[in-house]
């Protein structure tokens, strides 16, 4: 299995698609978020009872001599989130959860993933434009369109078989994603992609990096949300307008969220040294800066 960390991953991971791009700041607008994502439901119910999955070719195909709906077929997959205080529903479609030899478990919204996907737009209810963008590469979770977050995390990595070749895997988590367009590029869109498009991709997640650090500090990504709310992008200690996450100083201190580890055990989020804040993390309290030993 093929290994990345931390900071290098953090690197390479920058590099993503556009079209699979970071919807993490969206555009104050007077839109109606909400009449939308009633839309892409209905849209997206229509299209799930009018079309199925097709293992010969891999594919989602219109029905035509009573194959079963994919609203009807027991691989499919329901999960209401919440976004921007609008609520989605999101469908995704489990060929194979997957099944590592190194069990990880699933990767969190947080984490880097090594994962093949192509994508289309739902055209209507039994139609698809042709192929948008499909790739090969590793990406945060976190940087990414939100129906990749909230679905890429039921599926486990897969097995490296390479030997001495070309990076292959086998037995990763294999399905198909139909992602509403508030959970996509709403009603922006992109070059290729127009405002409030229905999307679908075939994904295939291969490897993940188990607890992702993308600051580099010694406290996991995931770890690093302070408020417990499964959401570490609106986790600012120190509030200089910069997440925990990716802020090298979480309390502001002066001291590097690395350097406050004094029991030298490579995990700043252990040590306590201040009796009046026994619970707090000396990287997280400004009234104490001590440095690893």
């Amino acid at each position: 299995m093929i290994k990345f960390k931390h900071v290098l991953c953090t690197a390479i991971v920058s590099v993503v698609l556009y079209a699979c791009g970071s919807d993490t700041n969206p555009r104050v607008d007077d839109f109606d978020h909400e009449a939308q994502a009633v839309i892409d439901n209905d849209s997206l119910v229509v299209f799930l009872k009018n079309n199925y999955y097709n293992e010969v070719l891999d594919s989602v195909k219109p029905i035509t001599n009573g194959e079963t709906p994919l609203f009807e077929d027991d691989k499919l997959v329901t999960k209401e989130v919440t976004e921007n205080d609008i609520n989605y529903t999101l469908y995704y479609y489990v060929n194979r959860v997957g099944n590592p030899a190194e069990d990880k478990g699933f990767p969190t919204v947080m984490d880097s993933v090594y994962a093949k996907y192509r994508g289309q737009r739902i055209v209507n209810r039994d139609s698809l434009s042709r192929d948008f963008d499909k790739n090969t590469t590793w990406f945060s979770l976190n940087n990414v369109i939100r129906g990749w977050t909230y679905s890429l995390v039921e599926f486990k990595g897969g097995n490296n078989v390479t030997d001495n070749g070309p990076i292959t895997f086998e037995d990763g988590g294999k399905g198909i994603l139909f992602i509403p367009s508030g959970l996509a590029y709403r009603n922006r869109g992109t070059t290729n992609i127009p405002s409030n498009s229905i999307l679908l991709f075939y994904v295939e997640l291969w490897d993940f990096v188990e607890d992702t650090d993308d600051d580099g500090d010694g406290v996991p990504s995931m770890d690093e949300d302070i408020d417990g709310d499964g959401n570490a992008r609106n986790d600012d200690t120190d509030k200089d307008g910069i997440p925990n996450y990716v802020d090298t100083d979480d309390d502001g201190d002066g001291v590097l969220t690395k350097d406050e580890d004094r029991n030298g055990d490579g995990n700043p989020a252990n040590d306590f040294n201040d009796p009046d804040k026994p619970t707090v993390p000396d990287y997280l309290n400004r009234d104490i800066r001590v440095k690893s030993v």
